[in-house]
């Protein structure tokens, strides 16, 4: 009967030993969390993605511009380029865009803010290419608009345009442009600029030209 306490305090021991332990664990889960991000923490904010413009880009209308002053949030805004080339900005009212780089037009805003702001910093991004723009009509499968690239040509344009409806009259393509306010038609048989007979057809295209597939 002198044995049983001895038994008791041994499983006692074993008991306080085993708790011991858990303890320990769960301590050490507890700070592997606490050194873990957790999976819903929102991310460091990073800057607007902007689209992509060779470093000479002009502004046009339609464009839509982010304009971004340092510290001076009820300045910095997303604002669209008006039909009439300019932009609206608090103490500068309406600034002219068109025909600038982004450069161009941050030096432009930084140079009128330094009556009202004490050594405004201004960056200027495009986020949105809408000026530069070429059209597609008539029988091809995909018509509408599409951005200019550096260099398209009208072959390259109707490429995007998907190709040719069966009704598609190829040899009567034509491009229309306006030059010196007047719209002028520029020829443009398919047939002859593939198989290499008249690759001056092949204009390099401007904005706002539109290919007419008859």
């Amino acid at each position: 009967m002198r044995k049983l306490p001895t038994i008791y305090m041994g499983a006692f021991l074993a008991l306080l030993a085993s708790l011991s332990i858990q303890v320990r664990a769960q301590a050490a889960a507890d700070g592997a969390k606490a050194n873990t991000p957790a999976a819903n923490t929102p991310a460091t904010a990073t800057p607007a993605a902007t689209a992509v413009a060779a470093p000479d880009y002009k502004i046009g209308p339609q464009d839509v511009l982010r304009i971004d002053v340092w510290k001076e949030n009820e300045i910095s805004r997303i604002t669209p380029v008006r039909p009439d080339g300019r932009i609206s900005l608090p103490l500068l009212n309406d600034v002219q865009a068109a025909g600038l780089t982004p450069t161009q037009l941050a030096a432009v805003i930084t140079e009128g803010l330094k009556k009202y702001i004490t050594n405004p910093q201004v960056t200027v991004g495009v986020t949105e290419i809408n000026s530069r723009r070429v059209y597609v009509t008539g029988e091809v499968t995909k018509p509408g608009a599409f951005p200019l690239q550096s260099g398209m040509t009208v072959l390259q344009a109707l490429t995007n345009s998907g190709g040719f409806t069966q009704f598609a009259k190829i040899k009567g393509i034509y491009v229309l442009r306006t030059e010196d306010g007047k719209q002028v038609k520029h020829p443009f048989n398919y047939k002859d600029v593939v198989s290499g007979k008249h690759p001056e057809l092949n204009i390099v295209l401007q904005p706002a030209d539109v290919i007419v597939v008859p």
